[in-house]
């Protein structure tokens, strides 16, 4: 299933620079290598000889996703992992820089006698092929300033793995989707760390470091969220140590009037979102949609990003619009967690409303036409 998408690479390959880079400060750590500075809770990253240094493998999970919300979710959320352990006071990320693209590619392969270390295993019958289970995989750096310079303190792995396995059995014929149990994701997440665990700590300057490793779970491909990531494991030998449950979850809102929920939270937040749409839908009817992706984090709504589809068509409205939008976002969205409105017609970003975390008042940005 790994569908070459190479027209997502730039809008999505700078995604791990935009959200580390902060203001432009920059602390010395030697003549030739500076970090960006941060905005309160992100990382600081690595700049050397006056360019961000990029990752080895840049490029090949965009190539692998055929969801681009799969891969922001993958990105994003590998980031919030890493948190758990490498705090971002005392440590500096850095792209990957011990996996490359070649590599990667070899290990999201299928196991060959061409392609021994593939991680996926062979096709088997065409007409009922094995699936390929292991679908994405991240590498990030974690540095600490020591003297005049960067020394590797920590590396965290990230291993996408598919719940569905789309096919055909013959060339050019329909296609066919088997999906992959929660157990099975499980299973083979885990035999894939596992793996890639002992490769790396074959490498001399692997030895000794922290190695982190976490699983994501894949949407299907027609999701319109990502997946999440449902454990982690922190490993100071070559073999896993145990898995912490990770407890983090993505819904579309608004839900389904046919949908329900237990959680007395999803359907309040559910409530608040579409008392928000039924207000901006009032004050200018033409809107093509307005959905939201909501992220939790055990059971606790921690994030949510909303897209606003317009028929806009002067400035003075989308300017009306952008101001309205900010006062119902007051009124009807939840306090205390970082919220992205995108104002969009069918051809470009119009403008964006925002929430940082931790911050109570809404910022906004009108594009220009020009």
């Amino acid at each position: 299933m790994r569908v070459k998408k190479i027209v997502l690479a730039a809008a999505i390959t700078m995604v791990a620079a935009v959200t580390l880079a902060g203001c432009g400060k920059k602390s010395s750590s030697s003549s030739s290598v500076t970090t960006t500075g941060s905005t309160s809770g992100n990382y600081q990253g690595v700049i050397e000889n006056g360019r961000y240094k990029t990752s080895k493998a840049r490029g090949v999970n965009t190539a692998q996703n055929a969801n681009v919300y799969n891969l922001k979710a993958f990105e994003s959320g590998l980031i919030n992992v890493s948190k758990l352990v490498f705090s971002t006071k005392s440590y500096i990320f850095q792209e990957g820089q011990y996996l490359s693209s070649s590599t990667l590619d070899n290990w999201l392969g299928r196991k060959t006698s061409s392609n021994p270390t593939g991680l996926n295993p062979a096709k088997g019958k065409s007409s009922d092929p094995n699936p390929e289970y292991i679908q994405q995989i991240e590498e990030q750096d974690y540095m600490q300033q020591s003297g005049n310079s960067l020394k590797l303190k920590g590396i965290v792995i990230g291993i996408g793995v598919n719940s569905e396995y789309t096919y055909q059995k013959t060339t050019d014929g329909p296609n066919y989707t088997k999906n992959i149990s929660n157990a099975e994701v499980q299973k083979q997440g885990k035999l894939a760390a596992a793996k890639i665990l002992k490769r790396l700590r074959a490498r001399k300057d692997l030895k000794n470091v922290p190695i982190v490793i976490a699983l994501f779970k894949q949407a299907s491909d027609d999701s319109l969220v990502g997946g999440n990531f449902f454990a982690y494991s922190k490993n100071n030998g070559s073999t896993i140590s145990s898995w912490k449950t990770l407890n983090y979850k993505a819904v579309v809102l608004p839900k389904a009037s046919d949908s329900t929920s237990s959680n007395s939270s999803d359907q309040s937040d559910n409530s608040n979102f579409t008392n928000f749409k039924t207000q901006i839908q009032s004050f200018f009817p033409n809107l093509s949609g307005v959905t939201a992706q909501a992220q939790y984090y055990n059971n606790s709504l921690s994030g949510m990003n909303i897209t606003v589809t317009t028929q806009f068509y002067s400035e003075t409205e989308i300017q009306s619009f952008t101001e309205y939008i900010v006062q119902a976002a007051k009124k009807y969205l939840p306090n205390g967690i970082p919220i992205e409105i995108k104002i969009q017609s069918s051809n470009s970003i119009q403008a964006v409303v925002y929430r940082n975390s931790g911050s109570s008042s809404y910022q906004s940005h009108i594009f220009s036409s020009y």
